[in-house]
């Protein structure tokens, strides 16, 4: 088993930065990926980003290219994702995910365990 919780959602104004925190305790094993989803209400899971614990490789959805930073502090099994100039669309729940084969992937069906989630709010 594997546990994730996230801190760092919260209220922020339209072109202003949040970060995201996710702390994996548990049978993490020595080699996984990692990523951050959201999921707004009525619709499905979307993936953000994920990272590859060695060597750290990184891959981002297109909506998020070049505003949002993935990263990863692998002795303190700690995922990071830092969220720059905001928009109200980045508006939603976001939720952390492990997964034990250390491969990419964009589909939450890939990930084997979730946090409980954290509200992001842009306001306009």
């Amino acid at each position: 088993q594997v546990q994730l919780v996230e801190f760092g959602g919260g209220l922020v104004q339209a072109g202003g930065s949040l970060r995201l925190s996710c702390a994996a305790s548990g049978r993490t094993l020595w080699n996984y990926a990692m990523g951050w989803f959201r999921q707004a209400p009525g619709k499905e899971r979307e993936f953000v980003s994920s990272i590859l614990k060695f060597g750290g490789r990184t891959l981002y959805a297109d909506s998020v290219k070049g505003r949002f930073t993935i990263s990863s502090d692998n002795a303190e099994n700690t995922l990071y994702l830092q969220m720059n100039t905001l928009k109200p669309e980045d508006t939603t729940v976001y939720y952390c995910a492990f997964r034990h084969t250390p491969i990419h992937s964009t589909s939450a069906w890939d990930y084997d365990y979730w946090g409980q989630g954290t509200q992001v709010t842009v306001s306009s």
